[in-house]
């Protein structure tokens, strides 16, 4: 791999998941950028978002992608929220190849649903609530994912998406 891939989407898209796996069948390091703004910060992003806030929060988020490109490249799993900030959609498309993983809002709330008391902002929030809230941060969202190189659709829950990438990846990233 001579660029690292890039793997965007909502929480609950299953880019960390995906990202192990590919990066397993391609024999090549993985970075989960929420780890690295964590051992960057000293700080759960938890901690980070409570005490310093968003904005702070978003320009350390910043930073750090930007560290990624002094890697050997891989695969590296964004956040939810990576794409919709800055420049950081651009330069992730300049500096490799990105992967939008989009399952149908379906497969996330049922993924979300069963991990909500891990996350924050879903913690509390009713079935009903939950749908509301995948709807409407996809509409503001979409549009930032959608300048990935690569557009992969999740149907089902179970859907072997690091295997069909995987099997895809010398189209996928031209080499």
């Amino acid at each position: 791999m001579h660029k690292p891939i890039f793997l965007v989407g909502f929480m609950g898209s299953g880019k960390s998941h995906v990202g192990i796996k590919l990066a397993d069948y391609l024999y090549c390091p993985f970075t989960d950028l929420d780890q690295q703004i964590e051992a960057y910060t000293q700080k759960s992003i938890k901690t980070t978002f409570a005490e310093d806030g968003e904005a702070w929060f978003r320009l350390i988020e910043r930073r750090v992608l930007h560290n990624t490109m002094y890697k050997i490249p891989g695969i590296v799993a964004t956040g939810g929220g990576t794409a919709c900030f800055f420049d950081n959609m651009d330069w992730m498309n300049k500096h490799g190849v990105v992967i939008f993983l989009d399952p149908t809002e379906e497969v996330l709330q049922q993924r979300l649903w069963r991990g909500r008391t891990k996350r924050p902002l879903l913690n509390g929030l009713s079935i009903d609530s939950l749908q509301t809230f995948i709807h409407q941060k996809m509409k503001t969202r979409r549009p930032f994912y959608e300048k990935a190189a690569v557009h992969y659709v999740i149907t089902h829950h179970e859907q072997a998406t690091a295997e069909d990438i995987s099997a895809q990846i010398n189209a996928i990233t031209g080499h």
